[in-house]
């Protein structure tokens, strides 16, 4: 009889220790998951950022090109209508040649600016994505 009710204490305990185990286990399992979801909703807030970053930076963009656009095309008729009224042949190559260059001086300006605007864009783009990159890191290292 003693027998059988330390084996039933043994048991208990055990199943005690089982049950307590088993609790822990998913107490951590749900703190992992809460985790692992905080985590994910801070990712894709991280993408809708850096996607919102990229679409003002291309609409900047493209409204800088399209206002050098126009105005090189209001330049153009600006300048065919001077060398219309050019009195001489040495009269119309200066004008060309003050054309060419003034466009060529143009075009390589608003390049440089327009490169630029697409740097600072793809700056802005990127570094939502890069604290959640260096999130997972300091999160990962942390583990360790």
């Amino acid at each position: 009889m003693a027998n059988t009710a330390e084996t039933t204490k043994t048991a208990q305990d055990y199943l005690q220790a089982g049950s307590a185990a088993f609790k822990e286990g998913m107490e951590k399992s749900i703190s992992a998951l809460y985790e692992l979801n905080a985590h994910s909703k801070k990712n894709l807030e991280a993408m809708v950022a850096s996607m919102t970053a990229a679409t003002k930076g291309a609409e900047a963009v493209g409204a800088r090109a399209f206002a050098f656009s126009k105005k090189s095309v209001e330049d153009q008729i600006a300048a065919s209508k001077a060398l219309a009224g050019a009195k001489s042949v040495q009269e119309v190559v200066e004008l060309q040649t003050a054309f060419a260059k003034s466009a060529f001086e143009s075009f390589v300006t608003e390049a440089n600016e327009i490169a630029g605007a697409v740097s600072g864009s793809v700056k802005d783009a990127m570094s939502p994505i890069n604290e959640r990159v260096t999130a997972l890191v300091e999160s990962v290292q942390s583990v360790r």
